[in-house]
């Protein structure tokens, strides 16, 4: 049964999800280090891109430390494809210096030995991380119980009734993040960020929701309606 601080429909959603699509994902990437830079990469470029210049950055630089010690216009050649090269590759220059002077070499394996908060702490505290950032790393490589809010997941828990924006353009602040975080189960965390990506990209889209296709349509008050 359902805890009274969660949503009603949270563990049927939940259910009906993974049973769908089951848990897919989304080629993101066991190692700390390496999952923050696919995430830079995945900045404003389709899925497809960002993992063919994810490649091509790990071709070029095989090991962390040769990554370490390349300068940014080195570090946007082997991205430029994916756009906006030269920002990510001064935002991956930026943190390694930081992760470096941090822990004495180019990795985040020290994040496992952090509580949650201390992990999340330090990964905010490199340039450009923000809260979905951090805790796809903490979900994603460390297994730690957290619900990363992107786009996908924000636009199906306001359909669902789960949570109400606290902006007039309905974007996600942080506190919003936390606030959605806290009506997820913990245990129903990473199924059903992942899950909720795969619909969000396939049926529960921003305009035009195929929702008579929709594995979770009977538990949505949103059905049929656009926003």
């Amino acid at each position: 049964m359902a805890s009274t601080k969660y949503p009603s429909a949270v563990f049927d959603v939940a259910a009906e999800l993974q049973t769908h699509y089951g848990d897919f994902n989304h080629y993101n990437l066991k190692n700390p280090l390496d999952e923050l830079l696919f995430i830079i990469c995945s900045t404003k470029t389709g899925e497809a891109s960002y993992r063919s210049t994810y490649r091509s950055l790990k071709e070029t630089f095989p090991t962390h430390h040769q990554i370490a010690e390349a300068p940014a216009e080195y570090i946007a050649r082997p991205i430029v494809s994916g756009g906006l090269s030269n920002q990510k590759a001064k935002a991956i220059r930026n943190l390694l210096d930081i992760i470096v002077e941090k822990f004495g070499e180019p990795t985040l394996k020290p994040l496992r030995k952090m509580s949650n908060e201390d992990a999340e702490a330090f990964l905010l505290s490199l340039p450009g991380v923000g809260k979905k950032v951090a805790r796809c790393v903490l979900m994603y490589s460390l297994g730690r119980q957290v619900f990363p809010v992107d786009t996908h997941c924000w636009r199906i828990a306001r359909r669902l009734g789960w949570v109400r924006p606290t902006h007039k353009d309905k974007h996600c602040a942080p506190r919003d993040m936390d606030r959605l975080q806290s009506k997820i189960p913990p245990e129903l965390r990473y199924s059903l960020h992942v899950n909720m990506i795969s619909l969000g990209r396939e049926i529960c889209t921003p305009s035009h929701p195929r929702c008579d296709e929709c594995p979770i349509s009977a538990l949505c008050p949103k059905t049929g309606v656009n926003e």
